[in-house]
């Protein structure tokens, strides 16, 4: 198993956010390191770009922080997708967070880091975790 946590894309724009009282949890398990997929990557960037009307600079200003303090991503694959389709199918996941599932999976991880699924379920060895909740 993988001692690193999976983080989805809620907790890399909390912990770059301005005045939101998720960050300072956010920035604490960004620093800790982790794994993230190329498709958190690019969801990063859309809902900086789209919602919170960043500028390319402080996109990639975000986006070089990120990449010095995590793994390198893990890239969308045949085999991940094939595996997100049957996570979505089986278990009623949203796709796009059955890829999340399916990347902390593959890579051997025990703890995603999410806010959007539901905190304790678990896929196999690996298990939601909402950071935020009380």
């Amino acid at each position: 198993m993988n001692a690193k946590p999976f983080l989805d894309t809620n907790i890399l724009i909390y912990a770059f956010a301005l005045r939101d009282p998720r960050a300072e949890k956010a920035e604490a398990l960004l620093a800790a390191g982790g794994i993230i997929s190329i498709q958190v990557l690019s969801e990063f960037v859309n809902v900086s770009r789209r919602k919170l009307g960043w500028d390319w600079l402080a996109i990639e200003s975000a986006l070089a922080v990120v990449k010095n303090l995590i793994d390198p991503p893990i890239p969308l694959t045949a085999e991940l997708h094939s595996a997100a389709v049957a996570l979505a199918r089986d278990h009623g996941l949203s796709f796009y967070d059955s890829l999340i599932v399916a990347a902390a999976c593959h890579s051997n991880c025990t703890i995603v880091y999410s806010e959007d699924m539901q905190n304790g379920q678990k896929f196999g060895a690996t298990t939601i975790s909402n950071p935020f909740a009380r």
